[in-house]
Order: C-alpha cells, then structure tokens, then sequence
C-alpha cells in the first residue's frame, strides 16, 4: 500500500463514509479510511432498528441498511480503506501513526484529514454512583452490541439510569428479547431522548418513566446486582430523604451521556471547545490546525445520523478543495456566541467563505416554548429572529444563515439568543 493519500479519514462510520466519498469528489486524487473494527459502517451495524434515513435518503432504514448504501458508494470508487487498524496519533503536519496486524505499524502521511471517530458512553466512573461493584452494569451502547450483535442477553430484569436515545432504544430491545424492564430514571425532569423514542420504546412497552429521579445505590449478591434503590431529587439534583425506591433487578443500564472521542484531537493540538467537548471548527469543518477538519459526533453530539451526514459531506468537500486550492484565507472571521445556549457549532465563520449561506447548530439547555431564536452582533444589535413553538435539549436546532444576513453583522461576533415570549 501507498504510504502518501490526499486526504486521510480516521473513522469508517456514517461520517467517515461521507466525508471520504466528498473528498473524492472534489478535488482528492487518493483517499483512505481507517477503521479500527473489522468492518465499515461504525456504530450503524449494531443499530438494528429503524428510524433512519428519512431526512437524507428520504425512507426509512435500519442502521445497518443506512450504512450499507454508503459502503456501496464507496466501493464503487478506488477509496482504499483499512480495517482492524489502530490509529495511535495524529500530528499537526499530517501525520498518521497507525497499527494493524497484516501491516504492522504504519507512518502514513496525508494532504489533508478528516478526524470522524464518533463518541463514547459516559460510564458509572463519569457520574459515580455510589454501591457495590458487581457484575450487571453495562452501558446501554455495550448491551445494545452483546445482543445485537454478539447474541448474549445482559439480564433478565433491567432497570436503565437515562432517559438517552441508546437507553430508551435498549429498554424497548430487552422487551422484546424476553427481558422484564422495570423502569427508566431519569435525573432532569424533563426526558433526554427524542420524543418518539418515548413513545415506541417505553409508552407502547408500559415501561414507567420516573423523570427527577436517580440512582443512589447499587447492591450486589454473589457477585451480581441484585437491588437497585432509586430516590427522587430535588431542584438542586440532591436526593430527597424518604422517597427511596427499590428494584429487584439483575441488571442496569446506563444511557447517561455521550462525550465526543477526542483524545486524537487533543494529542495533535487542536483546540477544543469546553461546551461541546469537540474540536473547535469553522463554517467549513476545518479546525484550528489549516488541512485537519473534523465532523459528526466528534465535534458535538447529533441526535440524528442523517444531519452527520451533512455535516461530514461539509467535512470531506473542504478537506478536497483544501488540496486542490490549498489554504482558505479570509479578512474577517467571525466568532459565534452563544447565549442561554449550549453547544453551538461552528464556533468560527469566515465571511469570506460563506458561498450562500452558513449554517449554525445548536441545543438550548432546558425545553423551552413559544421561543424565538436571535441573531445579534456582539454589539447586541440584533439582525434576526426566528420563531420556535418547541424546543428541547434532547433536539439540536439547526439555523440556515443567508450570507447577506451575515455580512449585516457590525463587528466580529455572531451571538445566538434564545428566550421564551411571555
């Protein structure tokens, strides 16, 4: 194998296929994906159930089958991938350091990278919960693999700690694989899955969902969880003294959070954005570092994959021009804020770079109605409203900026407002 590419992609999941299929497109002579699984498609092959792909391909998908029609693009092209690799490091020169066992270890060096490794579970350690140690805690996205994939049952009777996409997912998967589950507790009081996913997995299975509750101790016998007692909590998240619950249970599953894979990024000096935990990019994807740009769920969290999707096509058409054309330059760069906001991204516009529009994503940190979204410069002059009946943090925003809008901004600052109406 050649050891020079165009543009390198670390990452074969929904948002390295994208991302590499645009490179090539546009301006990329030769483009590698490294996966370190033994097969493309990342965390899709486990996702069995449906519910993608009506934004992007317009149908509904299984996971498997959404990434199945990317892998197929891909082999219609001369994209060479590597599978069951390690990468070890990426420098700030383009240098990836990688490992596998056909090919030992491995200097490869790109024009260009496209840094899509994905996210990670928060685990017990992240939040901890207080009790014994013994067997029968998993996160949601580790039983979810042992069932769907390597065929193993967790548990019998499960209780779920989080009201996330891959838990509630789960809660209604253990249902129909025979599994008695008990119930999901959700700390906020308000739930952190997407609306639907309430509905088909907990409502239509009669799983209860106990909002502004937690765990606070885990029990084991013989090594296993046997009870779980769960309290509800206050507005200052503290257990409540007296409204403890227990739950004979064998099993917990934590669905808890996802936090983007980011050790690459912060070993290769990228700057990294304390809201969102991902890199700092610009309106094109590209960090801090000129030619390493980054996408999907290792820059934020989405809670669809057809909206990694664009944005990993962003990703991977500028990672092409940017061998092709080489540097972007601009005279002014634009640093968003955000205000009663959470993660907004990009965090860095060009003016320059804008074609026709810019589009900025974000989540509000607590669900909010009747609200309106505002556009302001950093002197607080607003130049845009827009109107929300809903909104939840569960749910990114995505906004779609027309340039002229953008260029009415008076100084170097795009702030993103949100408030409810009285």
């Amino acid at each position: 194998m050649r050891k020079e590419y165009d543009v390198i992609v670390v990452g074969g999941g929904p948002a390295g296929l994208a991302a590499a299929l645009q490179a090539r497109q546009n301006g990329a002579e030769s483009v590698l994906i490294i996966e370190r699984d033994k097969e493309l498609g990342g965390i899709l092959n486990q996702c069995i159930h449906n519910g993608f792909g009506l934004h992007h391909f317009k149908e509904e998908l299984t996971g498997p089958e959404y990434a199945g029609r990317y892998i197929d693009e891909v082999k219609k092209t001369d994209i060479e991938y590597l599978l069951d690799t390690m990468v070890i490091q990426v420098t700030p020169d383009k240098q990836v350091y990688c490992t596998n066992e056909e090919n030992g270890y491995m200097v490869l060096q790109g024009k260009a990278i496209v840094l899509t490794m994905g996210c990670r579970e928060r685990t017990r350690g992240a939040i901890a919960i207080p009790g014994d140690r013994p067997a029968g805690v998993f996160t949601a996205g580790a039983a979810q693999r042992y069932v769907n994939i390597e065929g193993y049952m967790p548990g019998k009777r499960v209780l779920i700690l989080g009201s996330g996409d891959i838990g509630l997912i789960m809660a209604r998967r253990m249902s129909l694989e025979g599994a008695k589950v008990v119930g999901c507790v959700e700390l906020m009081p308000y739930s952190n899955g997407l609306n639907r996913n309430i509905v088909q997995c907990l409502n239509d299975f009669d799983i209860p969902l106990y909002l502004a509750h937690t765990i606070t101790d885990i029990q084991g016998k013989d090594g296993r969880v046997n009870k779980v007692i769960v309290q509800e909590v206050g507005p200052d998240r503290n257990p409540v003294p007296g409204t403890e619950i227990e739950f004979d249970v064998d099993t917990v599953l934590l669905s808890v959070g996802l936090i983007p894979e980011n050790e690459l990024s912060k070993t290769a000096g990228i700057d990294i954005d304390r809201g969102t935990n991902g890199p700092i990019v610009y309106e094109n994807m590209e960090t801090s570092i000129p030619g390493i740009f980054a996408a999907g769920n290792v820059v934020h969290v989405h809670d669809l994959v057809d909206f990694v999707s664009a944005e990993s096509e962003v990703a991977g058409k500028a990672a092409g021009q940017y061998v092709k054309n080489g540097e972007a330059q601009s005279a002014t760069t634009l640093e968003t804020k955000a205000v009663n906001v959470g993660a907004l991204v990009p965090q860095k516009i060009r003016k320059d770079a804008i074609e026709k529009s810019v589009q900025i994503s974000f989540r509000v940190r607590t669900p909010m109605h009747d609200a309106k979204i505002l556009i302001k410069d950093g002197q607080g002059n607003q130049v845009a409203q827009f109107k929300r009946e809903h909104m939840v943090p569960a749910e990114m925003e995505n906004l779609v900026l027309p340039k002229v809008l953008v260029d009415r901004l008076a100084d170097n600052t795009l702030a993103v407002e949100t408030v409810e109406e009285a």
